[in-house]
């Protein structure tokens, strides 16, 4: 069963989403503040529920430091805010996916049963993927680049594996949100573009593995060489 953990520092918030979550079938845990959460997060938790105001440290400052720690539990972050640039910030954060408040319940378990279905690989797929130094283990969901682990968020995972999984197509970001953000409508191109920059950032001197090209999207170079 898979186990929810609800930041929110609004009581009745917290007490609508525990008993929707536990109808629905998932275990629940609640935290009031990012401080109290981070000593509640532990390998059995599937996902966050994640307000973006909380007194103390915001989300954002909660999202940054589980993805600095190498932590990738999936997060929803849950907010009132819902400008361009705040969604952004979202992403750039490391959260999966921006849920706008008010919401109803039934938006809510659908993004939450779509996040935690992301990324599992069809049984047809092979295993592991190669491109030069760069290689994927879709039964463990990691990366490594040159031996060493490359610590990615569940979102950077699966859009480089999508783009590994194509290497020498070039994908329309149009083409990436459908298949990795399609219940999500406040996803942007420029999502894309922020998710990209974040892969690059990680693969240090082999950034330039995934390419683009204005008006066809991104590809992995599968023939890419570091100088």
């Amino acid at each position: 069963m898979k186990k929810i953990l609800i930041v929110e520092d609004d009581a009745d918030i917290r007490e609508i989403l525990s008993f929707n979550l536990e109808n629905a079938g998932y275990l629940v845990g609640c935290a009031s503040s990012a401080e109290e959460a981070l000593t509640k997060i532990s390998s059995e938790t599937s996902l966050v529920l994640l307000d973006v105001m909380l007194p103390g440290k915001s989300g954002y400052q909660m999202a940054k430091e589980l993805r600095a720690e190498g932590n990738n539990v999936p997060i929803i972050f849950l907010t009132a805010r819902t400008t361009e640039n705040d969604i952004l910030t979202g992403f750039s954060a490391g959260g999966d996916d921006y849920l706008g408040k008010p919401f109803s319940t039934g938006e809510l378990l659908a993004r939450v049963k779509a996040v935690l279905k992301r990324g599992a690989p069809a049984a047809s797929e092979s295993d592991c993927l190669t491109l030069g130094p760069l290689k994927i283990d879709r039964k463990t969901a990691s990366v490594t680049l040159c031996g060493e682990e490359v610590e990615l968020s569940r979102k950077e995972y699966q859009l480089l594996e999508l783009l590994v999984s194509n290497a020498g197509t070039y994908i329309p970001r149009s083409e990436i949100i459908a298949k990795l953000w399609k219940e999500t409508p406040y996803v942007i191109d420029r999502t894309i573009d922020v998710h990209i920059a974040r892969i690059r950032g990680k693969l240090g001197d082999y950034r330039d593995i995934i390419k683009n090209k204005s008006g066809f999207g991104y590809c992995a170079d599968p023939e890419f060489d570091v100088k």
